[in-house]
């Protein structure tokens, strides 16, 4: 069975819906697991034997928070061990704001992953409008984005941001499920 371990920081709870909702999309695939964590607690193992990676972080001026940071800086030793080198990695993003310089972060995710020897997987999605119940409606391609409007998490963000994270998930899943047994 493959594996896809979701690995996010969420300061006020968005992010983490967010996470939970990409990780419901990777279960819908038969044959892969999906393994969720908090970057602040990583469970090291477990992400080194995953197939795949997803990253996971508010965007926060502009970047990623500092919590995921931390994490992102203590991957040392896999960098190092080349522990990551060839597994599928992908990204998402939540701000308050419709822009919020979420692409900042996704090359943020990106340049870290490559950095690690992994391959970039993107989101493949046409946006079907910018209502809150539309199918990418940031219009992303790199990654997924989300927003959330200043109101608790089980508000926002909208449905089309909710489903979205599930179709990224499926995505990043069946990708992980080809490319786990064509090596």
């Amino acid at each position: 069975m493959a594996t896809v371990a979701i690995v996010y920081h969420s300061g006020y709870g968005h992010t983490a819906r967010v996470a939970e909702h990409v990780r419901l999309g990777v279960l819908r695939v038969e044959g892969v697991a999906a393994v969720l964590m908090s970057a602040e607690q990583p469970d090291w193992p477990a992400l080194d034997a995953a197939d795949a990676i997803i990253l996971g972080a508010p965007t926060y001026m502009g970047s990623v928070s500092a919590a995921f940071k931390t994490f992102m800086d203590q991957t040392s030793r896999q960098w190092l061990n080349q522990a990551w080198k060839d597994k599928l990695a992908a990204g998402f993003t939540n701000s308050g704001g419709l822009s919020g310089d979420k692409l900042s972060v996704l090359f943020q995710l990106q340049i870290f992953s490559a950095q690690h020897g992994m391959l970039w997987v993107p989101l493949p999605l046409m946006p079907t409008g910018t209502g809150p119940d539309d199918i990418n409606r940031m219009g992303s391609h790199l990654g997924l984005m989300t927003q959330s409007d200043n109101a608790p998490a089980e508000l926002t963000p909208p449905a089309g941001d909710i489903r979205t994270a599930e179709l990224f998930g499926a995505h990043v899943a069946e990708r992980t499920l080809r490319w786990s047994c064509t090596g």
